[in-house]
């Protein structure tokens, strides 16, 4: 178990990581759904074709829509699109890259199933056995004398074993079928294959400037919306906490006093005191629920610019604090005790 949950906070920590996986996870379902499906043929004219390419597109849809659902930047990528311009102005670059990368990894579990179907070729045969020609099979006399709706009906029983009595006219028109869906099987792989290498190869050799500057201001946006959830966890916390905590105090103020005088004499008071003052850090100054409110809408509204600001007052202030505290220390160690600042005073009589 621990093992798993190593593993599982690697993955939490590293989203990248975490989308790859799911993609992977996705991809073996989607072959494990294919094998275990029961492949069912109407065997009838008006729905064989129907069938066929409704199993060989539909369920790659659905797996497609799946990925956008499982990915969690599709909600980044939503909200940065639709959130007003404020003090930071929208990329349309960032937002095609966000959504080149959910695509991308969207299509993994499509293509899986697409490549096993066509490799198997039930679904080929179902949707093709009416347009088969038997005369490239060489029996030229089974369809003799039929209309054409006898001959339509009888080639669409082919892919039915029960269903069709000339056994070897079937196995002949079977491996006809599935050998032109495996070559169609192979040419969809060479071909994603391909786009693929295109994609991962020549892109970033023309554009290499412009690939690192969206890929990290990506980044950028999906960190700082974790750091702000996990942000707003902490103050929620401390603001359940406090707010409790005032709560049990009005309610019991004098059984909470007793209590705090009894604790006292143990040495437990301060780490009541500390603890309270850690909660009231974390409120950042944010007590009410209007304020809170506030504070929302404001980031969602106007989110702040990309520019840090660097305060040269502080700055100096904590340089002049830190240097008179090493020279205290450096004193000290030394054996000299540090030289306080002495005022002289003037006093003047005068003899009237």
């Amino acid at each position: 178990m621990d093992k798993f949950r190593m593993m599982f906070q690697f993955l939490q920590s590293n989203q990248e990581s975490f989308m790859n996986g799911i993609c992977g996870i996705m991809a073996l379902a989607s072959a494990q759904m294919y094998s275990s499906f029961e492949f069912s043929c109407p065997c009838m004219p008006e729905y064989n074709y129907n069938y066929g390419i409704g199993l060989l597109i539909i369920p790659p849809i659905w797996f497609f829509m799946l990925g956008f659902v499982m990915n969690n930047n599709v909600s980044v990528l939503a909200e940065e699109w639709k959130r007003p311009t404020g003090k930071r102005r929208k990329d349309p670059t960032i937002l095609r890259y966000m959504f080149c990368s959910i695509t991308q990894r969207s299509l993994i579990a499509p293509a899986v199933w697409v490549s096993v179907t066509l490799m198997d070729g039930k679904s080929f045969l179902c949707a093709f056995s009416i347009n088969l020609d038997l005369d490239r099979i060489g029996n030229y006399s089974l369809l003799r004398g039929m209309s054409e709706a006898e001959r339509l009906r009888l080639l669409a029983r082919i892919p039915c074993e029960d269903l069709f009595e000339h056994h070897e006219i079937r196995v002949a028109a079977s491996r006809y079928i599935k050998c032109l869906s495996q070559a169609c099987g192979w040419m969809f792989l060479l071909m994603m294959t391909l786009t693929a290498f295109l994609i991962r190869a020549i892109r970033p050799c023309f554009t290499q400037a412009a690939f690192l500057k969206t890929k990290y201001w990506s980044h950028y946006i999906d960190i700082e919306r974790k750091m702000f959830d996990d942000t707003c966890k902490e103050h929620a916390k401390s603001f359940a906490k406090v707010c409790i905590q005032q709560y049990f105090e009005g309610i019991s103020g004098e059984i909470h006093s007793f209590h705090n005088h009894h604790s006292s004499k143990y040495g437990s008071d301060d780490d009541d005191e500390d603890k309270r003052k850690s909660d009231e850090e974390k409120l950042l100054g944010i007590r009410a629920q209007d304020d809170m409110n506030k504070v929302l809408w404001n980031w969602h509204t106007c989110k702040p610019a990309l520019a840090l600001r660097k305060d040269q007052i502080d700055g100096e202030n904590n340089g002049k604090l830190n240097g008179m505290a090493n020279g205290a220390a450096n004193g000290f160690v030394k054996g000299h005790t540090h030289e306080v600042e002495k005022k002289e005073w003037a006093v003047y009589y005068s003899k009237v």
